[in-house]
């Protein structure tokens, strides 16, 4: 049998040809789809941690961000990573509370209303959550809550009374929740409708961060804000478990290190930027309210409800996140309580 030897100059050629190939082969490319503007602080933590893995790959790993519903609706994300039409995504956990209770354990109002308590309910929550995102094909890599959340109001709210009515946007089963206790209208709109929303009318009250409210200019239609810290909403970035799996060993492991360091960096910027929003608002025009007491009396009241619908809809894995987060409270609230 005759051997054929390819002459240096054809040799040198295909090895020219086989090295861009295998670059390319070697290197991941994933889209990770996102809701808010490029402006928005979550935004910004995730592009930070798109570069992080890029540093930490040495570019083996690159992860771009589409931002603003630029790549699926902020309803569709979720989805579109458990099917696998994007590897990554970053969705607001309780917008899924209808699919499974434990989504919406952030969403019940004056369950944690401070970055500490929301700090414990997420240690408490996080065990179920790895379970029934493992269960759904999917990875947590890491969370970052929303500043507390108040109400916006185009009318004076001294009660719950004053909300009877009104058009009231309703991003999450909680909010839409919120509106039937209250006896207001709700609305579906999410995040980037939200501003056309206001200027049309189709929304006359809601309750969200001083983060949606400034990137949205809410100011622009709306000039009240009760500052009721009535919970922290958190943001999850998943991840489809079959595109991690598929990645070597070192890789992932750059992955979980730069989310570690997104979500210590992001629930430190949430926190800090809490009262710069509330001055930017001012500055806008918007009149910054300490709710009456009868209004938190009466959103008190609509919590203790939502939290025990909650309950009897997660049975026995709420109650032993609800059981570990009083657990883990400290003596003086515990003793409050």
């Amino acid at each position: 049998m005759k051997r054929r030897f390819l002459p240096a100059t054809a040799l040198g050629l295909a090895l020219a040809c086989a090295l861009p190939l295998a670059t390319a082969q070697a290197q991941t490319k994933w889209d990770l789809a996102a809701a808010y503007p490029a402006t928005n602080f979550h935004t910004e933590t995730l592009v930070q941690f798109a570069k992080d893995v890029d540093a930490a790959t040495a570019g083996k790993l690159k992860i771009t961000v589409h931002a603003n519903a630029s790549l699926f609706k902020a309803n569709e994300i979720k989805r579109a990573v458990q099917g696998g039409q994007a590897p990554i995504g970053e969705v607001l956990l309780a917008n899924f509370e209808n699919e499974n209770p434990i989504y919406g354990t952030d969403g019940i109002p004056f369950l944690a209303t401070s970055y500490a308590d929301s700090r414990r309910l997420y240690e408490a929550q996080k065990p179920v959550l790895d379970k029934l995102l493992g269960t759904q094909g999917m990875k947590l890599l890491y969370t970052v809550p929303w500043p507390p959340q108040g109400i916006y109001s185009k009318k004076d709210v001294a009660s719950v009374a004053d909300l009877r009515g009104i058009k009231w946007r309703a991003y999450s089963p909680a909010t839409a929740k919120i509106a039937e206790l209250v006896g207001a209208q709700p609305v579906t709109i999410q995040a980037a409708e939200l501003s056309q929303a206001m200027a049309t009318g189709v929304v006359e009250a809601m309750m969200t961060s001083g983060s949606t409210g400034y990137d949205s200019k809410i100011y622009e239609s709306i000039k009240n804000f009760y500052d009721t810290q009535a919970w922290l909403p958190k943001n999850a970035v998943i991840v489809n478990k079959k595109a991690f799996d598929a990645l070597d060993k070192p890789t992932q492991e750059a992955v979980l290190k730069a989310a570690a360091s997104a979500e210590a960096r992001g629930w430190t910027v949430s926190q800090e930027k809490t009262e710069w929003y509330k001055k930017a608002l001012t500055d806008k025009g918007m009149k910054i309210i300490t709710p009456s007491p009868k209004l938190v009396q009466d959103m008190r009241q609509v919590g203790d409800i939502m939290l025990s619908d909650w309950l009897k809809k997660a049975g026995a894995d709420g109650e032993a996140i609800i059981a570990a987060y009083r657990k883990s409270a400290p003596a003086t609230a515990a003793a409050k309580k």
